[in-house]
């Protein structure tokens, strides 16, 4: 395996990740076993890079907490907040998104409890909130990074003027987006900005099976 270092921090990560997509509703204990063993076996081979989200009221979290246990130290481990397609939390309703500063700490809070863990080593804005200006929600990010709840900030799907004014306020260690045979549009502008500024891209592929929906698949490499 080869490895990549990202940051400041100097992040040792895998150049290939292991990217946990939405668990399909509430698994078996079962596909709950073969989950974990999957995650264990990618370890095994050399796959530090761990990226899940708060997807699902947290259920992915929850999951690989559990495959994680006394396995922790050896990983880079991302998440992400602000997403609220689909979410069934109270707060969500009527919402699409949420980058408020408040919001912030409270989505990296039920995080760090779900994945079971003192901070998070890469932390991602999943979606820009368009009612929140990106230095609010980065100043936000920022103070987790002070109090040790999270080492790196990230930002997904985010546009090159976002990215410009988001790491005006703090360093910005990664940019997340589809890039893909079928996704190129990143690369009239999106990307320039991302080497310009010295930033690493984590492109997401997606399957065949995402596109016409017959995915079943609960976790998988991205």
């Amino acid at each position: 395996m080869q490895y990549r270092f990202l940051g400041k921090a100097r992040l040792k990560v895998s150049a290939i990740g292991f990217g946990c997509p939405t668990f399909q509703g509430k698994l078996s204990d079962a596909d709950a076993k073969r989950d974990i063993a999957i995650i264990h076996r990618a370890i095994d081979l050399g796959v530090n890079f761990i990226d899940t989200a708060d997807h699902n009221d947290g259920n992915n979290e929850q999951l690989l907490a559990k495959a994680l246990k006394g396995k922790r130290g050896q990983v880079v481990l991302t998440s992400k907040f602000g997403n609220l397609r689909g979410q069934p939390w109270p707060w969500a309703k009527g919402r699409d998104v949420d980058g408020r500063p408040e919001y912030v700490a409270k989505a990296c809070e039920a995080s760090l409890r779900r994945l079971q863990t003192d901070s998070i080593d890469l932390y991602y804005l999943h979606r820009v909130d368009p009612k929140v200006p990106i230095e609010d929600t980065i100043g936000a990010m920022s103070k987790l990074v002070e109090e040790g709840k999270i080492r790196q900030i990230g930002l997904s799907e985010a546009g090159p003027q976002t990215i410009r004014r988001a790491n005006a306020v703090h360093p910005i260690t990664a940019v997340q987006s589809e890039y893909s045979l079928w996704t190129r549009d990143y690369e009239a502008d999106t990307i320039p900005t991302v080497k310009s500024s010295a930033l690493a891209l984590f492109p997401i592929t997606r399957s065949a099976e995402d596109f016409c929906g017959c995915g079943k698949s609960s976790i998988r490499p991205g």
